[in-house]
């Protein structure tokens, strides 16, 4: 008979005091092969499975990590790290419920463990689940008061909740903490934008300006789009941003292959595959698609919300996946499985985006579109879909995307109903007579020079109101404020209601002018008006988000809207407020162009798009590399 080989003890103490010694050091291999030789000969050591997994997941190797930490807490569940560093591991594999379950062992077996509380909000918020976030992040903070990463992240839960002000106070807090604290100083000020509350912004957006000039991290890249008139620094956001989340070439590569003789396979990817803006411009394209030509998958990663919306984007699919519960890998694996020729990221640098999966490579050809109206900062996106007017010639080298310029850029769906109801002034809560300016743009991009031109307006146009949509009573309060501290009656002001679709867009109708803004122009909100009759009023800018307007007013044929200067603006509203005859025309030219015009006819527009796509797949199957593509008329 044998007996089991003897196992000292003091050796591996021995073998796991070096690998720790290696592992300190950075030398991972070195500090792998010493856990293995213990693993050997003692195949459940628990110290040697968690620490393997430690290495996996500095490796960026997250499922690996996940598989020798699970083994390791079989051996000794009682260990709170081991649970700490299994969250870990899958909130960046996207398994985020899993994580919050492994947080809560960590917490319920160390009480005072405050990084788990603050990974634990993170993955709640990734949940979309901000309220219980900005719990877990409070018990972190009373566990710890000095933590600037979990004052920084209850600051974006609380953006979230539309709490901007807290939200403020918050990105302040981690910058008194932390002085460089990445992406604070951007945050900070959309959240003053989203509430009005316009103390020290001028300033901090100079500030912002001047980081990203020196190539410091300052800002996100989203905040960028509402702060700053500046495509270059814009750039400079988003490339900082994918250079720290993104710094590895993507580990799944593309072989050029011979042209399939099949259909083209475009796959959209999107978390708004339900009631939503960018679901409102897209389902009339993915029904208008050429289906001789082309198959449309939907990828869905957002919730299931059941609504109206979401189950006419599954019917306008040839296939319609729901990946919400799957990690950026499984869903670039899945698109790869279904050999995707060309895949549309539909989000950006938005909430809850999934950039990940186009890190991946989820498909030969990888495209931006419509969710967010600048560049990525990648190189794993390949084009941007965009016009002449958004992305003139001259702006071309603030992408790092090829630019795919079509006629016009935006989608839309005709199809969109208009309730019959005419609104009266008095169920507006409008004065029985005076003109009616109007934006109906979200509150953080009205800022103090916008607003300035606003109140300038009203001063010289006697009994004009401003009819605005504001997401809370502080915003409104704040706008109200404001409008006092520039000499104009606050009463003037008039806040409405969120109601239906059909009722927004007849509500439109009982307006006079709808008032851009600038640096973010009305990209879906303008596309409203106009679909209602309203004409749109716009100053343009150097970006792609500060030109929307003027893109869709050129498609309609009526540059007499479009403004260069502040000055300009501010003429041009109070002359069309003063002319009834001169606005009346315009009007009648607008309902003419409405139908007429390729803005609001999308099977003109798909076929633009599609055009691009075959030009697209063409290089790409040539061998070639991506190039910037132009669809004629």
């Amino acid at each position: 008979m044998s007996k089991p080989k003897f196992v000292d003890p003091a050796l591996i103490q021995a073998q796991l005091m070096e690998g720790l010694a290696f592992q300190q050091n950075g030398r991972l291999e070195d500090a792998q092969a010493a856990y293995k030789r213990i693993l050997r000969v003692q195949p459940k050591h628990f110290d040697a499975l968690h620490l393997l997994g430690v290495i996996a997941a500095q490796q960026k190797d997250f499922a690996k990590a996940i598989e020798l930490i699970s083994a390791a807490i079989k051996v000794n569940p009682a260990n709170a790290a081991a649970h700490y560093n299994l969250g870990y591991a899958l909130e960046d594999l996207g398994r985020y419920q899993a994580a919050v379950i492994a947080y809560d062992k960590a917490i319920k077996l160390k009480p005072d463990h405050f990084v788990a509380y603050n990974n634990r909000g993170v993955a709640l918020s990734n949940l979309t689940r901000h309220a219980d976030a900005v719990e877990s992040f409070d018990a972190s903070l009373r566990l710890n008061p000095s933590c600037a990463e979990a004052h920084y992240n209850r600051g974006v839960a609380l953006s979230n909740l539309h709490r901007e002000d807290e939200a403020a106070e918050s990105f302040d807090a981690a910058l008194r903490l932390n002085p460089d604290y990445d992406d604070a100083r951007g945050l900070k000020l959309y959240a003053q934008a989203g509430s009005c509350n316009w103390n020290g912004f001028e300033a901090g957006v100079a500030e912002v300006a001047a980081r990203l000039s020196r190539g410091e991290k300052a800002s996100p890249p989203w905040p960028t789009l509402v702060l700053l008139d500046a495509p270059a620094l814009q750039r400079k956001a988003a490339a900082l941003s994918m250079a720290e989340r993104y710094p590895v070439a993507s580990t799944l590569r593309f072989n050029v292959s011979p042209r399939p003789t099949r259909k083209i396979r475009v796959g959209y990817f999107s978390m708004d595959f339900r009631d939503h803006p960018v679901s409102t411009l897209m389902a009339g394209v993915l029904e208008a698609h050429n289906r001789d030509a082309f198959e449309v998958y939907g990828f869905s990663y957002g919730p299931d919300t059941q609504d109206a919306m979401r189950a006419r984007i599954k019917k306008a699919c040839d296939t319609f996946l729901d990946v919400k519960d799957r990690t950026n890998q499984d869903i670039a694996t899945l698109a790869r499985a279904r050999k995707i020729d060309i895949a549309v990221d539909l989000a950006g640098h938005t909430t809850h985006a999934r950039t990940g999966i186009f890190a991946l490579r989820a498909a030969p050809i990888q495209a931006t579109y419509i969710g967010y109206p600048g560049t990525m900062g990648a190189d794993f996106i390949d084009y941007i879909v965009a016009d002449s007017t958004v992305i003139p010639a001259e702006s071309q080298m603030h992408y790092t995307e090829k630019i795919v310029t079509l006629p016009n850029f935006q989608a839309n769906d005709r199809s969109r109903e208009i309730a019959q109801k005419e609104f009266t002034r008095a169920e507006l809560g409008l004065p029985a007579t005076g003109f009616v300016f109007c934006c109906f743009n979200n509150t953080f991009k009205i800022l103090p020079r916008v607003f300035e031109s606003w109140m300038n307006i009203l001063k010289k146009v006697p009994g004009s109101v401003l009819f605005l949509y504001a997401d809370t009573k502080k915003a409104a309060s704040n706008l109200k404020k404001e409008a006092t501290a520039r000499g104009v009656d606050a009463e003037r002001l008039v806040f409405g209601e969120r109601v239906s679709m059909p009722e927004y867009l007849a509500r439109l109708r009982a307006m006079d002018i709808f008032l851009d803004t600038l640096p973010f122009n009305a990209g879906t909100t303008a596309s409203d008006a106009l679909w209602a009759g309203l004409p749109v009023l716009t100053r343009t800018g150097e970006t792609f988000a500060g030109r929307m307007a003027a893109s869709l007013l050129r498609t309609l044929d009526l540059p007499e809207l479009i403004t260069a200067t502040q000055s300009e603006y501010e003429d041009l509203a109070v002359a069309l407020a003063d002319d009834p005859a001169r606005l009346s025309e315009i009007k009648q030219k607008l309902d003419r162009q409405r139908l007429a015009s390729p803005l609001f006819n999308v099977a003109v527009f798909t076929s633009h798009l599609e055009d691009a796509y075959r030009q697209m797949t063409a290089r790409h199957y040539a061998g070639l590399a991506p190039d910037h593509i132009y669809v004629k008329i």
